[in-house]
């Protein structure tokens, strides 16, 4: 299903996980505002997650000569990069169509990237740039949503 907006033409919410042109009323288009942002933070996300899932990816196909190669890791470290392989461009696709399961899945996939680094981290190593650059896009996406659904004025 395709989603076309025009500048002149704010959004509306109508009861599916997509979001659609709204309605003209009053605020409507401060709220759309919002939502136009969500939306292409959603798309800068997707981008992102999509090469992070190809590398993963790429791991796996043995791209770039990696040593040691992924069958000779152990068995938690192939489960994990599986993982984030399957995981990864699933949540940009859900991203880039501005879905709710998208952003729900991409969630998940930062979460779990987060707690196994924290809790595992010679399987899924992690460094303070990587980890802040995560938060930050967490913080941002559940801030920019809050906006974007409550944002009335």
């Amino acid at each position: 299903m395709m989603v076309s907006f025009r500048r002149d033409q704010p959004l509306q919410d109508i009861g599916d996980d997509v979001i659609r042109p709204r309605a003209e009323e009053p605020g409507a288009v401060r709220a759309a505002r919002w939502e136009r942002v969500l939306i292409w933070y959603m798309r800068v996300l997707a981008l992102l997650w999509i090469a992070k899932g190809l590398s993963a990816w790429a791991l796996i196909l043995g791209a770039g000569y990696p040593v040691p190669p992924f069958e000779a890791r152990s068995m938690g470290h192939q489960a994990t990069v599986i993982y984030f392989a399957v995981i990864d461009p699933i949540a940009s696709v859900g991203l880039w169509l501005a879905s709710v399961w998208g952003g729900v899945m991409w969630l998940l996939a930062v979460m779990s990237h987060l707690i196994l680094s924290f809790f595992f981290p010679a399987v899924v190593p992690s460094n303070v740039v990587s980890t802040a650059f995560f938060v930050a896009a967490m913080v941002g996406y559940l801030a920019v949503s809050w906006l974007a659904a409550f944002d009335e004025s």
